[in-house]
């Protein structure tokens, strides 16, 4: 069992920027993959960055490529996402997600699919106004 704690979430104008951290506890190993997600209201949940608890290799998606980063912690077992300039569209419940990979974790052509992962956050809710 993996869990998953997202917190960092906020209300901010459009070009501000947050960092959202995910508390990773339970069993975990290196071959541990770690993602974060995103949904808006009516939206489908939307991959946004991943990588692997045990490599520096990290996936980002093109829709937030150059905007958001995804960085680990190790000794305080952390991912975060950290955003900036964000947008209006960007508003949206943000999860954690996890799963076991193997060794390919940032390098699997579906790490953005919600149906890989099995352990998730509760989630954390940004806003960015206009």
């Amino acid at each position: 069992q993996v869990q998953l704690v997202e917190s960092g979430g906020n209300s901010v104008q459009a070009g501000g920027s947050l960092r959202l951290s995910c508390v990773v506890s339970g069993t975990t190993t290196s071959n541990t993959c770690v993602a974060w997600f995103r949904q808006a209201p009516g939206k489908e949940r939307e991959g946004l960055a991943v990588r692997r608890i045990g490599s520096g290799i990290t996936a980002v998606a093109d829709s937030v490529k150059g905007r958001f980063s995804i960085s680990k912690d190790n000794a305080k077992n952390t991912l975060y996402l950290q955003m900036t300039s964000l947008k209006p569209e960007d508003t949206a419940m943000y999860y954690c997600a996890a799963r076991s990979s193997g060794a390919v974790c940032a390098g699997d052509s579906s790490w953005n699919s919600r149906s890989r992962y099995t352990y998730w956050g509760q989630g954390t809710q940004v806003t960015v106004s206009s």
